[in-house]
């Protein structure tokens, strides 16, 4: 993933016409390239905007089996992942690219938080992040050990697409379909 740039993205109506595996390949950056979540997605066009795909992204993503929503979180990144091992848009997300050098307690932390957390819930932490500073990120991360799986889950899922509209709104999609 950490070689895949991030491109512009067609309108949503140009997309609807794409055979599934184009429309799948053209969604991909948006959902860190989740392939059960993705299909799910393509199978259900039309959808004629962004708006209408992101709405019914978040129903699929509640809604379908557990296997298939944990694959999907595990698609995203750990938090604190090596930059080179992660996509362009994630390395800006994880705020990379607002760290001046980083801190080895802090990268430390992480990967010690990522590992309670995947032992605990079964799945890995994905939050939008929203420009919240990775030492921001780990207190989060350490409050939300607290939390039952479930809720866990759904927050997560619910994470995943608005990091996908954040994504969108970042890669320029066509306004009429944001």
């Amino acid at each position: 993933m950490a070689d895949r740039g991030s491109t512009a993205l067609a309108p949503m109506l140009e997309l609807d016409l794409l055979g599934a595996n184009g429309f799948v390949q053209a969604l991909g950056q948006l959902f860190e390239d989740a392939p059960s979540f993705l299909a799910r997605i393509a199978v259900d066009r039309p959808y004629g905007t962004y708006r209408s795909m992101l709405a019914r992204a978040r129903v699929i993503a509640r809604t379908m089996p557990e296997d298939e929503q944990v694959e999907l979180l595990t698609a995203h990144p750990r938090i604190g992942a090596e930059p080179t091992s992660i996509s362009a848009l994630s390395v800006g997300e994880q705020g990379y690219d607002r760290e001046a050098s980083p801190d080895p307690h802090l990268s430390q932390r992480l990967e010690a938080l990522n590992r309670t957390y995947e032992e605990r819930f079964g799945f890995r932490f994905v939050v939008f992040v929203a420009g919240r500073s990775r030492s921001a990120i780990s207190e989060l991360m350490a409050e939300h050990l607290t939390r039952t799986r479930e809720e866990e889950k759904a927050r997560a899922l619910d994470d995943v697409v608005s990091i996908a509209a954040d994504r969108l709104r970042k890669l320029g999609a066509p306004e009429e379909d944001a």
